[in-house]
């Protein structure tokens, strides 16, 4: 299958294994690459490659999950906001267990009798809206660059067609300042970053040009294992060498310049607002609010959301897991109280978590 087997093509892989052990032997001292994608984590885990690189190379995992950085008052907002008489509350699947404080989450409103629908698609919401004009139904909107532009576009559809008993919970992010965020932490030391694959489609490879300026290593890589093995060699290239830059391994899906019909979509209808990253905290203009224009759409303002005094569960490490302080292992939860089957925290809940890949896997 195209674009499939010659990425899994195990004498290729092998052939570029040989080549990082070779790079990786020339380097002064060992090396730290965090993957910024939760489909990267994944397939690092299901494919075995941190298994398979020199001792000298050590992978970890940063807030590449869109459902495991939403930020537990976020969660708590969602489910205030599922509570509402009249409403029929929309999300992603992933979202509907994500515990909120008191490890309450949609999945259990919903048995309880709240009206809560998983769907596929923000149109999916319209259609709703559509069907029940006599309800406000709500669809909570997650995710990077990725999925925001379709969510806007959804928004602006609406619009058009004069369904205005839609309401959008934005908490979509942007992912460069998640970035800038990591060079700056006292307690991380990354000499290299893989870049996400979907997100770049998107932002393109100028976007992360803070990177190589802090004197790091940049790589947008596919999700097969030779496009990630490609990846991480072009980052040992690039530390080995001291030169620094932006590179694409992902050429079939990304060019430097991203999407800018999808980007221009995507701020017609959103601008930039700090935003509150489980985790990381808040970081300044990561977060993405609904215009002026759409404020009719908001629920942030068609709903008094209250204050929420929101509690992390306790001894519960997803946010030193997002932040690459902490491996799963680490956590005092994991495998034990914390199971894909009865969570306590989002990474491993969602299908991109951390705590997810390695449960899964290893």
């Amino acid at each position: 299958m195209r674009h499939i087997d010659e990425y899994r093509d195990a004498a290729l892989a092998k052939r570029i294994l040989e080549a990082i052990s070779m790079v990786a032997a020339k380097c002064k001292y060992p090396l730290t690459i965090m993957e910024i994608c939760g489909s990267h984590t994944h397939a690092l885990s299901r494919f075995g490659i941190r298994e398979l690189l020199p001792e000298e190379i050590r992978l970890i995992s940063g807030p590449g999950c869109p459902v495991c950085v939403t930020s537990i008052k976020d969660v708590d907002a969602s489910l205030f906001l599922a509570r509402q008489p009249g409403v029929i509350f929309t999300t992603f699947g992933d979202m509907l267990r994500v515990p909120g404080t008191g490890r309450v989450s949609l999945q259990k409103l919903r048995a309880s009798g709240a009206d809560i629908r998983v769907v596929s698609s923000p149109l999916d919401a319209i259609a709703l809206a559509g069907k029940h004009i006599d309800r406000v139904v709500l669809f909570m909107g997650i995710g990077f660059e990725t999925t925001t532009p379709a969510v806007a576009a959804a928004i602006a559809s609406a619009r058009k067609q004069g369904i205005m008993n839609l309401s959008v919970f934005s908490a979509h992010k942007s992912v460069p300042p998640a970035i800038d965020a990591l060079l700056q932490d006292p307690l991380l030391q990354v000499d290299g970053f893989l870049c996400p694959g979907h997100v770049s489609t998107i932002i393109g490879a100028y976007a992360y040009k803070a990177i190589p300026e802090a004197g790091r290593a940049a790589v947008i890589t596919g999700f097969e294992p030779v496009d990630i093995l490609a990846g991480i060699l072009m980052i040992l290239e690039q530390c080995h060498e001291e030169r620094y830059e932006v590179a694409i391994q992902y050429r079939r899906g990304v060019n430097p310049e991203g999407n800018r019909k999808a980007r221009q979509i995507m701020m017609d209808v959103f601008e930039e607002t700090d935003g509150y990253w489980r985790g990381l905290g808040n970081i300044p203009m990561s977060g993405l609010a609904l215009r002026e224009a759409y404020h009719d759409f908001d629920a942030r303002r068609r709903f008094d959301i209250p204050p929420f005094d929101s509690v992390e569960p306790q001894d519960c490490a997803c946010g030193d897991i997002l932040r690459g302080i902490r491996s799963p292992e680490g956590c005092p939860l994991f495998g034990t109280v914390c199971t894909p089957l009865n969570p306590v925290g989002p990474c491993m809940v969602s299908s991109e978590g951390t705590c997810s890949a390695y449960f899964k896997y290893h």
